[in-house]
């Protein structure tokens, strides 16, 4: 039987998304998240150095995000997405077989290395694979999904882990952990990959790297879309590590902390899946989202009340959807030789924007409360929101 041309590019729509979904769900199911900073201080570290292992993490990421992205957009994209797992897997087999500092180092750095492979890559072959089947214009509602799909994942590792670690303690757990990795590896071999890359030697991935950010210097479209990222990713990524103590201030007993954590991220989840329809809301509409969601972030942080908790999860899923809306604009203005090296230069952005944002923060918390620190960094938002019109508005000029 013939496939009619309509269903042929249905099919290759439908195995990209299931497998996305899937590489996704996997990739943040790792029973490890919950207790690893445990592991750490059971194994005797001091807070210093559990602190230092934090700050080798970023910096690995750092390091590797904008080189990795531009390898990626010469050598084949599913590779690097079924390696980085594998690293990933290595680095947590070491935490369990030989718990120790250096132990714990050297996974982070496999860890950081595996999610720089990845970052950049994933985009940029999702985008190319849907462009390809004529379906660029899915990009942001199928992105959307897939970050629910980590969120389920997340917070499905959160509810096993406890009876893992009951069931066998960090062995189990470990053990776990490792399997999902190379699920997750394996699951990343079943990617469709068309696109044609340069020949051997051709083009090196530091040529790419400075092709990639002369663009950038060259377009004032594609400067503005990846600048918009980290404008919008960074604060409120930032924020979520500090949403437990928030919530803990407006008086909650500690148990009932998990439970409000996961009403902020059922908004985040719901916000996902509203990115495919918010398209549609163009320039102004994105504008008007970020000040809404900025608006609804500081008044509900100040509240004090469970109610004001919800509010908190709904500006976060208004933030969600811009964040992917903002990675929608990027993608549609790049070049696809292009795509993951630019893609992981907004990465880039966002990481160095969220570390400032910590230390922001730090500064702030000394004098003030969890809630008005959380109104203040509303401001960045509006400031976004603001330089969105007035874009929009010297773009309509004749």
């Amino acid at each position: 039987m013939t496939l009619s041309p309509a269903r042929v590019p249905a099919t290759g729509v439908r195995r990209l998304t299931a497998t996305l979904y899937g590489y996704s769900f996997l990739d943040d199911f790792v029973l490890l998240y919950p207790v690893y900073a445990l592991l750490f201080a059971d194994t005797g570290l001091s807070l210093w150095q559990i602190s230092s292992l934090f700050a080798l993490w970023s910096i690995t990421g750092v390091l590797l995000e904008v080189p990795s992205g531009a390898w990626a957009d010469t050598v084949s994209r599913r590779r690097l997405l079924w390696i980085g797992p594998l690293l990933t897997a290595v680095g947590f087999a070491l935490w369990v077989v030989t718990p120790s500092y250096w132990a714990f180092a050297v996974g982070f750095v496999l860890w950081g290395a595996g999610g720089a492979l990845g970052s950049g890559a994933l985009e940029a072959l999702v985008y190319d694979e849907l462009d390809r089947l004529g379906a660029a214009d899915q990009y942001a509602r199928v992105m959307g999904r897939a970050r629910a799909a980590r969120l389920v994942g997340t917070m499905g590792s959160a509810g096993l882990a406890g009876p893992a670690f009951a069931l066998g303690g960090y062995p189990v757990v470990g053990a776990a952990s490792i399997l999902v990795c190379l699920l997750t590896a394996a699951t990343a071999t079943r990617f469709p990959e068309h696109r044609v890359r340069p020949a051997t030697g051709e083009e090196s991935w530091a040529t790419t790297l400075r092709t990639g950010l002369a663009e950038v210097r060259a377009d004032r479209s594609v400067r503005g879309a990846l600048l918009l990222i980290p404008a919008v990713a960074a604060v409120w990524g930032a924020l979520d590590e500090y949403t437990p103590l928030l919530v803990r201030d407006i008086g909650v007993a500690e148990a009932t902390v998990p439970y409000l954590i996961l009403l902020i991220w059922a908004g985040v989840t719901a916000g996902s899946l509203l990115t495919g329809p918010a398209e549609r809301l163009g320039t102004r509409g994105l504008a008007v989202l970020l000040a809404a969601a900025a608006l609804a972030m500081a008044v509900g942080a100040v509240a004090g009340s469970v109610a004001g908790i919800a509010l908190v999860g709904l500006a976060f899923g208004g933030f969600q959807v811009a964040e992917v809306l903002a990675d929608v604009r990027l993608q549609h203005r790049i070049d696809d030789s292009r795509r993951a090296t630019l893609t992981s230069v907004a990465s880039l952005g966002t990481e160095l924007a969220t570390v400032a944002t910590f230390a922001l923060y730090a500064l702030l918390g000394t004098e003030l409360a969890h809630s008005t620190v959380f109104a203040v960094l509303a401001i960045p938002y509006l400031v976004t929101a603001l330089a969105l019109t007035r874009s929009r508005a010297a773009t309509a000029r004749p």
